[in-house]
């Protein structure tokens, strides 16, 4: 068994979008306020900024910066940002698209949600 190609500037994915599904759902900001400190958010602002104007209505700006790490700051995030960021994290989903390796150029394909992250014979 060989590893495969090995990419050290492979992540975030990029997002190409072809079918987006931009729902609402009730603001749950103790659930948003626990989830935070996990979020990669530089990642989660470039996806915003890659998918926003495929939703209708577009997503809306969420902070260029943000610690996500600070809890204690958190709880004291406005309303509106609060609205936002769970409209990205909860409402948005990819239906038909690819997630593309920066540094490759790798296209992974997204069907009906599930992305397929299987390689190709000739990457392993």
């Amino acid at each position: 068994f060989r590893n495969p190609k090995r990419t050290e500037n492979g992540y975030p994915l990029n997002i190409e979008v072809t079918t987006i599904n931009c729902e609402d759902s009730p603001l749950d900001k103790s659930f948003l306020l626990n989830l935070l400190p996990k979020v990669n958010y530089p990642a989660l602002r470039t996806a915003v900024q890659q998918i926003s104007q495929h939703c209708v209505p577009p997503l809306k700006e969420i902070p260029e910066q943000l610690d996500v790490s600070d809890k204690e700051s958190n709880q004291n995030l406005d309303h509106e940002t609060l609205k936002n960021l769970h409209r990205v994290l909860f409402d948005v989903y990819l239906i038909e698209g690819w997630l593309v390796c920066p540094d490759t150029g790798r296209k992974f394909p997204v069907k009906d949600g599930i992305p397929n992250m299987i390689l190709h014979e000739d990457e392993i």
